[in-house]
């Protein structure tokens, strides 16, 4: 059985961004930017660098507060 995390004790949400270094853009697909929204952003992170050249791709991930879409 799964229990509910308090959310004091929730990890906080994230949105990871692949970003392509010689741009300083988003990584887009069909016109639209690539954002993994997690609360692990460091597994999502490398996830998306996998398979990557390093010297031409970042993980940017900002915290996403809560509350802030009121």
């Amino acid at each position: 059985m799964r229990r509910a995390l308090h959310p004091a004790t929730a990890p906080a949400l994230s949105a990871v961004r692949l970003i392509d270094r010689r741009t300083g853009r988003a990584h887009r697909i069909n016109g639209t930017p690539l954002v993994l929204f997690t609360r692990n952003p460091a597994e999502a992170a490398a996830e998306l660098l996998q398979g990557r050249d390093p010297r031409h791709w970042e993980a940017r991930v900002d915290p996403i507060l809560a509350g802030a879409a009121r």
